[in-house]
């Protein structure tokens, strides 16, 4: 199965505060978004990679293409309306491993393991969720909370959907992680600074 990755890398980051751009915060000597450039290119099973930026990422974009990666400006309405965006515009058909940019612990391992329950599933979609008490457990803010099954999760930015049905309703297998990979998501600096102090105890 060939799998492409997109990288969602344009937002404005409003609970990130400062100048700098999201996705170009530092992380362990480079900025956000060449840790997660890295890792995809770590993948056994991505096939190639793309970055979605916009106008307010002009760095980001800069930085992307010195990692020579596909870039893609789309027009910033919305997370969702974005990914379409890009899909439509790279003209992708297969499934595409959609992925935050301030994800500074993911590697290319983890990104195996989903695409593998991926195609175990059967779906079309999937989605890995996070449980509100691994974000208590590291520190972490967890925003965007919704409850499922009596218990409340918040979504990772970690998906992946059929590319060729980009603007349907796409049935998807929901992956459960607790994993620091997926559980590090930088939505402060508060959070940056949790995920490096995380790095140097574990290295």
């Amino acid at each position: 199965m060939q799998v492409v990755a997109l990288i969602m890398a344009g937002g404005k980051g409003t609970r990130f505060s400062g100048d700098t751009e999201k996705p170009m915060a530092q992380f362990d000597g480079k900025p956000l978004i060449r840790r997660v450039i890295d890792a995809v290119k770590e993948s056994k099973r991505i096939a190639d990679i793309y970055v979605a930026v916009t106008a307010y990422s002009p760095n980001t974009a800069q930085e992307a293409k010195k990692a020579a990666v596909k870039v893609i400006e789309t027009d910033g309405k919305g997370y969702h309306v974005d990914v379409q965006q890009a899909v439509k515009k790279a003209n992708i058909s297969c499934p595409v491993f959609i992925i935050s940019a301030d994800l500074p612990l993911i590697n290319g391992k983890f990104l195996d393991e989903v695409i593998g329950k991926y195609e175990k599933s059967g779906k079309p979609a999937l989605t890995v969720l996070i449980p509100e008490e691994a974000f208590r457990e590291y520190g972490l803010s967890a925003v965007s909370l919704y409850e499922q099954e009596g218990k409340m999760y918040a979504v990772s930015g970690i998906n992946i959907i059929d590319g060729q049905r980009i603007l349907e309703e796409q049935e998807q297998e929901v992956v459960v992680s607790s994993k620091p990979e997926a559980v590090f998501t930088v939505n402060s600096r508060k959070d940056l600074i949790a995920a490096q102090e995380y790095l140097s105890r574990t290295k």
